[in-house]
């Protein structure tokens, strides 16, 4: 655990516009900054309504991204990118659009190729314009530096972080979020969660992101359930949204940890949506990382308006409560996972380095599968 002498960087967009109704403010800020040429990069559904944005220009639109983007679907992105050379690059939609923004905005031109901006800080430079307009509250992709994409052959999600791919502007409204029905709202709120979960408990914890990772235990414990009953409520949106935007900021300096290293495979192997892995498998490890982490695990489930505890089978209860009331369907097996699968996704899990150095507690393969057995 870091104390307040260690040293850490944090990066935000230089402006970020949060509020109801604001979303037009994406084609004032490219009016402003001269930008004639603007690329939208979104999924379907909201590529059919890029009206919103009020973009100068003639729109180019790539409206094809993937709820979990692979290589192909970036190509195809970097393609059309190649083919417009837009000014301005708009990431519009979940943190899939996003991530793919990001990408979108520093590859083409470059001379380099996915495969060499792999890593930390690999990424040569920028010379155009990018803003991040979120319609979920889920990832935080939107003040993050961080992009991520699934590589079919190994069915490993290949993280590329850079400062390079920080918007210059993010636009937060959350009443683009009111078309999200509840199952979608539930799972990325949990998402958001896990986030600063994880990063409140990581190795790598620092006093500086804590205040933005309890504030977003607390938004989603008071606003979640809210949305998910009524999505008409603006004020619950904005509190997701809130929570959502903390948890991004909490991933470029601490980074997550077991939650999602274990939810990964489920995405990357089945197709799982990546809010709904992370929910279904948070319970589980915010308990096992419980025995080393008994005050912090006390106020996470305090912040959900839970009973405090650091007990692991209280805090999996309680937990697992808490996501199950929201609708969430919680057992491996209801999502069409094979059992005779759990061993390689495992094995997988294990290896994601990255954010299983950052747990508290050591976590073996055979506990990985032990998790998976009980999720089942």
């Amino acid at each position: 655990m870091n104390d307040l002498l260690t040293p850490i960087e944090t990066a935000r967009p230089s402006i970020i516009e949060f509020g109801g109704g604001l979303v037009s403010a994406t084609g004032r800020w490219a009016r402003a900054r001269g930008y004639c040429r603007p690329l939208v990069v979104s999924d379907a559904f909201n590529a059919g309504r890029v009206g919103l944005l009020d973009l100068p220009g003639e729109v180019a639109v790539f409206g094809e991204v993937k709820p979990e983007p692979d290589l192909p679907n970036l190509e195809k992105a970097l393609a059309l990118a190649e083919q417009v050379r837009p000014d301005l690059v708009v990431g519009f939609g979940g943190g899939s659009a996003m991530d793919l923004a990001k990408l979108v905005a520093v590859l083409p031109g470059s001379g380099q190729s996915f495969a060499e901006v792999v890593g930390p800080e690999k990424v040569a430079g920028r010379r155009i314009g990018l803003f991040q307009v979120p319609t979920t509250s889920g990832t935080g992709s939107e003040g993050g530096t961080r992009a991520l994409v699934t590589d079919p052959a190994t069915q490993n999600k290949a993280a590329v972080q850079s400062r390079h791919m920080l918007a210059d502007i993010a636009i937060v409204d959350p009443d683009l979020t009111l078309t999200v029905p509840p199952a979608v709202t539930a799972a990325t709120g949990v998402d958001a969660m896990a986030h600063c979960v994880e990063a409140f408990t990581s190795r790598k914890a620092h006093p500086l992101i804590d205040l933005y990772a309890l504030e977003g235990i607390r938004l989603v414990g008071r606003f979640l359930k809210r949305a998910v009953t009524d999505g008409a409520d603006r004020e619950a949106r904005a509190g997701l949204a809130l929570a959502s935007m903390y948890g991004g900021f909490c991933l470029g300096p601490v980074n997550t940890t077991a939650g999602h290293a274990v939810a990964y495979p489920l995405g990357t192997r089945h197709h799982i949506p990546h809010g709904l892995a992370c929910a279904l498998i948070f319970p589980h490890t915010l308990a096992f990382n419980a025995p080393v982490m008994a005050e912090k695990t006390a106020l996470v489930l305090e912040a959900l308006g839970l009973p405090a505890s650091a007990e692991e089978a209280a805090v999996r209860e309680a937990t697992h409560r808490f996501c199950a009331g929201l609708g969430i369907e919680m057992r491996l097996s209801a999502l069409g996972v094979p059992r005779n699968d759990l061993e390689s996704m495992a094995r997988e899990a294990h290896a994601i380095r990255r954010l299983l150095d950052n747990n508290p507690r050591e976590l073996s393969q055979d506990q990985i599968l032990a998790i998976y057995d009980a999720a089942y």
